[in-house]
Parts: C-alpha cells; sequence; structure tokens
C-alpha cells in the first residue's frame, strides 16, 4: 500500500525489466544445459513492446490461432509456432503464412490441413492427451480431464497420419513442478512411446513454473536430457507463465470505504474486467504491504467498481485502515492479465508502463473510450 499520486492514473500494470531478466536468464540456463528450445506462450503474455528483450533469451513464440501467429512473426521473430483445437479454412492460408510450426488437434484435422502444410514447407505436429491429471483444484485448466476437446487420446490416434507427422505435442501442467512433468512423460511413453522413435521433435508444452524459487530445474533438465537422446528429437517447451512470473505489477488506487459487516474498500481496478482469472480459477493475488486475514490489524475487502456483485478481489489485512487516495499494488500482474482484460460497464482498461532497469517509468500504451467505443459498432 502506498499513498501519493503518480505521474500515470491508476490502474495502470507496470512490467519490470530487471525482474524480467531475472526469469529470461534461467530459462536461458535451462536450454543451454538441457539442449531444449523454449518458446514465448503469447495467450499468457502479448506485450510485444518486451519481444526485443525476450527474443534475446527464447527461441521464439508459440500462439493459440490466427493473430497470435502473426503476432508472433512480425514482432518477435525466431520461431513461430501455432496450435488450435479446429482451425478455419478461411483462415488456413495466413495461417501458413505465419507459421513455422502447426500442431493439430485430432487426426481428422491433419488429414484436413497437414497436406497442404507440408507442401508449404511446414513442420506438422499432433496434440496428443496422454490421459494423465496431475492437477489439484485447477480443472478449468485441466486438458486431461473427462470429456476434454483438448489432445488425441491413444484410442483416437490413427497411426496412417504418422507419414504426415514431424512431431508430437502435449500440454497438461498448470503451475506446477517438474515432478508433474516426470509423471506426465511416463505415462506419454507408454502410451504413445512407439509412436516417438523417427519423429524430429516432441513439444511438452507450458505450465512448467520454471523461474518459481522451489522448481527443480536439475528434474526438468534430465528428463529434457533423456527424451532427447532416447528418441533423438528436438525438445520444445512453451511455458508464459514462468517467462513473467513476478514480474509485473497493477497499480490501483482506493476510490472510496463503506463497511457492512467489514470494512470494504471500493478500487478503481475490477476483477472481472482486470484481473478475471482471479474469478475464473479462482485465486487471491498477492498485495504489497498487506497481509492475510488475521495477519495484521486491520481486515479489509478488496472490491471493484463494476455493477457485478461478485467484483471482489479479496480479504487482506493492513497496518492501518485504509482512505481515499491510497495506493494498493497486486503483485505477480503481468501473466494472464494484459490479455484477458475488457470493458465491462464500460470499464477503461489500465494503462501499460515499462520500468527500466535505471528505474525509469515509460508510458507504453494509454487506452480511452475509443477503445471501448470502437468494439461495438
Amino acid at each position: 500500500m502506498n499513498s501519493g499520486k503518480n505521474r500515470v492514473s491508476t490502474p495502470y500494470f507496470l512490467v519490470d525489466e530487471g525482474l524480467l531478466k531475472k526469469n529470461l536468464e534461467i530459462l536461458k540456463d535451462v536450454q543451454e544445459r538441457s539442449g531444449c528450445r523454449i518458446l514465448l506462450a503469447q495467450k499468457a503474455f502479448s506485450m510485444f513492446y518486451a519481444y526485443p528483450l525476450l527474443r534475446k533469451y527464447l527461441a521464439g513464440s508459440t500462439a493459440s490461432g490466427l493473430y497470435e501467429a502473426r503476432l508472433g512473426h512480425e514482432e518477435f521473430g525466431g520461431e513461430t509456432h501455432v496450435f488450435s483445437p479446429a482451425y478455419r479454412e478461411d483462415e488456413f492460408e495466413q495461417i501458413l503464412r505465419y507459421a513455422d510450426d502447426i500442431v493439430f488437434n485430432s487426426p481428422n484435422q491433419v488429414r484436413r490441413f497437414g497436406r497442404r502444410a507440408k507442401e508449404a514447407g511446414k513442420s506438422v505436429g499432433l496434440r496428443i492427451n496422454p490421459e494423465c491429471s496431475t492437477q489439484e483444484g485447477h480443472a478449468i485448466y485441466d486438458p486431461c480431464a473427462p470429456g476434454s476437446r483438448l489432445g488425441t487420446t491413444l484410442d483416437n490416434f490413427d497411426d496412417g497420419i504418422l507419414p504426415l507427422l514431424d512431431g508430437l505435442h502435449f500440454h497438461t501442467l498448470c503451475e506446477q513442478n517438474a515432478d508433474a512433468l516426470e509423471t506426465t512423460v511416463k505415462a506419454v511413453e507408454e502410451k504413445f512411446g512407439p509412436y516417438l522413435y523417427g519423429l524430429k521433435w516432441l513439444n511438452l508444452g507450458g505450465g512448467h513454473h520454471i523461474t518459481r524459487k522451489d522448481y527443480d530445474v536439475e528434474l526438468l533438465i534430465s528428463i529434457v536430457r533423456r527424451l532427447k537422446e532416447t528418441y533423438q528429437v528436438e525438445v520444445y517447451l512453451e511455458p508464459g507463465e514462468a517467462v513473467v512470473l513476478n514480474a509485473g505489477f497493477l497499480v490501483s488506487s482506493v476510490l472510496d470505504t463503506v463497511s457492512n459487516g467489514m470494512e470494504i474498500a471500493i478500487l478503481d481496478t475490477s476483477a472481472a474486467c482486470h484481473m478475471p482469472d482471479v474469478l475464473e480459477m479462482p485465486y487471491r493475488p498477492p498485495v504489497r504491504d498487506a497481509g492475510e486475514p488475521g495477519e495484521k490489524p486491520f481486515l479489509w475487502r478488496l472490491a471493484g467498481p463494476t455493477c457485478l456483485a461478485g467484483d471482489v478481489i479479496g480479504d487482506y489485512s493492513f497496518d492501518r485502515p485504509l482512505e481515499p487516495g491510497d495506493r494498493i499494488i497486486f503483485e505477480d500482474m503481468a501473466l494472464y492479465t494484459m490479455v484477458k482484460t475488457n470493458t465491462f460497464n464500460g470499464m477503461a482498461l489500465p494503462s501499460i508502463v515499462w520500468k527500466d532497469e535505471d528505474g525509469e517509468e515509460r508510458l507504453v500504451k494509454a487506452f480511452g473510450y475509443e477503445d471501448f467505443r470502437s468494439r461495438l459498432s
């Protein structure tokens, strides 16, 4: 919690170059010692202002569709990979223009588009589903949950498409350590191991919290090395969160305070509009200088300014009561925030600020009424 004025009006996202570089150095070390290639998953972080820095460390980017593929191709460079649960016929020619590696979700999609991709000189892959859930509490992000539409199970695998395939891809993790990857790889090898021989690459997807303090980097490196040696394949990782973990902030201000059985601070930032994962996962974002309920003397509920009754960020304790004008700084706000913001209720989108290694802050992007209006008619 900070008081005082800042030259950029709240709310705004701030990405810290120095903290970002710390993550990138870890990822660079993993690449060098394991021999893998790491891609930025743009679905988590698409602030292309940072791409010139990121591409010094990473091999390229991965996309979830046409627009992300184009952004990665034009702004990031290096390798551009794309996966979609299903490709549109009217977009596929453009996908071929921007993507180097195209991963399909089903044998049907491979049969429909795979030959065209090969003839265009692209690398072709199939996403597989090892049916091995390792997540707890994040069912919405579990591609191996029963009834999942993501990836081809062994029962639905068609070895008739093997001549078109250069690699296999799986993505089953969410904010997890290397032990979950080890469990998943075992399931992949048990079910799909015979198909790995003769392929060019294996993509281990994202969800690897590589830059987290307790992450077992040495286990990850040993897994990658073994896969490379056993199957003679290039190994890819495509983390999103790990690239920008703890490197971004959302700075907001208290607009008003009310009481209703507890003290409530209404902020100028919204869970529903500016950090929707708070409601979707759900999770409680860390707040600078705040504690868990009961940890500090004064308990406050932080809530947004929209008409949604459930626009509540969470309950936090502070050293003193909150007042209008106080700054509230949410931490770890680079990932899955800017890419998910919306203008429900006519809420303004937060500005985007870059803090360089010398501590200088630069306004990268500001949003206004036209950004809201232009979406609607």
